[in-house]
């Protein structure tokens, strides 16, 4: 090969097959790799039955170094617990210094390789390997997914020991590269579960639950994965707001290396002596991280049995939604919109009746005209912005209860300088957006009433357009606009008590979650961590997708299309349909059907929060 350098055709068909064929035959000795022919780049493999096993292919023993960097790529993708196949084509040295477990590189296509001999010497006993990309994202230690860009570019060295004269890996980067499909066929993710620090859930008693996405191989023991995942802690971004109720140092106990479901669909976990000494409520709050977290990995889980120096700790079943507040297990009775008239109207969250009703209360039954409006999550408060978007009123959903003077007006000078339409945390206080351009501001009504509390919003690059905070009470979306554009950023609420002192609250670390949209118009949340969106990709035409907090894409079906979206409702919980307020008016999606109008006349749809 000399000093020539080598881009082959990509991996196609013939590969993917080899692998499901090698799954399937392994016992019986699968095929040596091939030992001649071009080097080609590890492109991501067609997506594949996810139950369908991939393994790797050792070495041959005579294999050049176009296959083994070739081998070592493809065997990175593969479905070996501790790559100990990829392990096989590297040095006993570098064998033994490489970490996998450090990070995943994900690339658009898998990586290209190029190769140039040291010296240029077609004989030479070591050459090196370019390997480049464009990256997509990057999952780190804590199977944390973050959304990357730019060139990837490292390289590998190869030497060829001089007494068995077969080549080898002797330098190589940390972690693990491939391509976006073999990503998505490899991992999955999860929400594994922790609880609101500082907060309480909206019955006030409840810790509120808190999503933390994950990403695990599909198909290496998934439940113990998410397991001892758990146990390590949160993530680092989520981190600060959150915390577990395992004691620090809890592990698996000694020689556990495995976690199966019985019969009964039950999960022992064994703990190290860490938790021995836990009561019977931290217990309980313990159980209901892991049933909250496995249940997102397989349903064949719903009970949990914590033990530690042989004893049983507690044991939890369906009981967990008593231990703690989770978004998607309490379910709206109500969805609510601003009707014809301009009054806050609702209609049974499930119902397939298109008649709604006034709120009780004065903003459903009085005469002050509404452009939005929003509903405590105990759906006992409502809130809405007058027609001109400059003043806020916040009034009890009882029927003959008067209105007040507005808690908050804006200075703008014209409508789309004023107020954003308010959203209801899980402590129920209201956040609403000022966006006069004289003085932008993010604001906090404790219980919606009293002295507006201004938010920090550390690092925040434009103003804020939509407002939504999670039902966890600890992560917010704001679509944020900038050039006439708006793009959706998540942030982690952060508040801080002082004896005597009014709390400081402060929107930290906010991260872009739609990389792949050039203009997002609407969002809401849709899950425990995820939301739906309306925008646009990059010369593309408006859609509707679902995108998670971490800003990976989920496996579920985008929604149905849509033309003409303004506004987009949606619950944490998956029983109720999609709201949309659209040119043909309020329409919904029930699961399985198509888009059904509700009415003609009305606007700004939303669910409790």
């Amino acid at each position: 090969m000399g000093a020539d350098r080598e881009r082959g055709a990509r991996r196609g068909p013939v590969r993917a097959a080899m692998y499901a064929a090698c799954a399937a035959v392994l016992l019986a000795g699968c095929a040596s790799m091939p030992d001649s022919g071009d080097l080609r780049g590890v492109e991501s493999t067609p997506r594949q039955d996810t139950q369908v096993r991939v393994f790797a292919v050792p070495p041959a023993d005579d294999a050049q170094p176009p296959e083994i960097v070739q081998g070592f790529l493809e065997a990175l993708t593969s479905d070996d617990p501790h790559y100990e196949t990829a392990r096989k084509y590297l040095t006993p040295s570098a064998a033994k210094k490489w970490t996998p477990e450090w990070s995943t590189t994900v690339l658009e296509d898998g990586p290209d390789a190029e190769a140039t001999r040291s010296g240029g010497q077609e004989d030479a006993d070591d050459v090196s390997y370019a390997l480049t990309g464009t990256r997509v994202a990057t999952v780190d230690a804590q199977q944390s997914y973050t959304p990357a860009a730019g060139l990837y570019s490292q390289s590998l060295h190869l030497t060829r020991d001089k007494k068995t004269q077969q080549w080898r890996i002797d330098s190589l980067p940390r972690g693990v590269v491939m391509g976006k499909s073999d990503f998505q066929r490899t991992y999955a993710s999860v929400n594994k579960y922790y609880f609101a620090a500082n907060t309480a859930g909206a019955t006030g008693s409840e810790p509120a639950a808190v999503a933390d996405p994950v990403y695990v191989r599909r198909m290496v023991d998934p439940v113990t994965q998410v397991v001892r995942s758990v146990l390590n802690g949160p993530t680092k971004w989520l981190g600060p707001v959150v915390r577990s109720s395992f004691p620090s140092g809890t592990a698996l106990g000694k020689g556990v290396s495995s976690l199966t479901p019985d019969d009964q669909n039950k999960l022992t976990v064994p703990l190290n002596d860490k938790a021995a000494r836990v009561g019977s409520a931290q217990c309980s709050e313990m159980a209901a991280q892991l049933l909250f977290t496995l249940q997102t990995v397989t349903p064949a889980v719903d009970e949990v049995e914590l033990r530690a120096d042989g004893a049983q700790l507690c044991s939890l079943t369906d009981r967990a939604v008593t231990v703690a507040a989770r978004g998607s297990a309490k379910l709206p009775s109500y969805l609510y919109f601003v009707d014809g008239e301009h009054r806050l109207v609702r209609i049974g969250a499930e119902s397939n009746g298109t008649r709604p009703d006034p709120v009780p209360g004065p903003l459903g039954e009085g005469d002050k005209t509404l452009r939005s409006g929003a509903v405590s999550r105990n759906e006992q408060t409502a809130a809405g912005v007058g027609m001109d978007g400059k003043a806020l009123y916040v009034a009890s959903m009882v029927s003959g209860s008067s209105l007040g003077e507005p808690v908050l007006v804006s200075e703008g000078k014209t409508e789309n300088d004023r107020l954003t339409a308010p959203s209801w945390d899980s402590q129920g206080d209201l956040w609403v957006a000022d966006r006069n351009p004289d003085s932008p501001r993010l604001l906090l009504l404790e219980q919606g009433k009293g002295e507006p509390l201004q938010v920090k919003t550390a690092g925040l690059d434009g103003r804020i357009k939509a407002v939504r905070v999670a039902a966890d009470g600890v992560r917010i979306a704001l679509v944020v606009e900038k050039d006439g554009k708006g793009s959706l950023l998540v942030g982690r609420i952060q508040r801080e008590l002082r004896s005597g002192e009014r709390q400081t609250v402060s929107v930290q670390q906010l991260r872009s979650v739609t990389p792949g949209l050039e203009e997002v118009t609407a969002m809401s949340w849709a899950g425990d961590s995820r939301l739906v969106v309306v925008g646009r990709e990059p010369g593309g035409v408006e859609q509707l997708r679902y995108v998670q907090v971490d800003g990976s894409t989920p496996d579920a079906p985008a929604p149905a299309a849509l033309t003409g979206v303004n506004e987009i409702a949606a619950s944490e919980g998956d029983e109720v349909p999609l709201v949309a307020y659209s040119e043909d008016g309020i329409v919904r999606l029930p699961s399985g059907a198509q888009w059904q109008q509700v009415v003609t006349r009305g606007t700004a749809p939303v669910y409790p929060g």
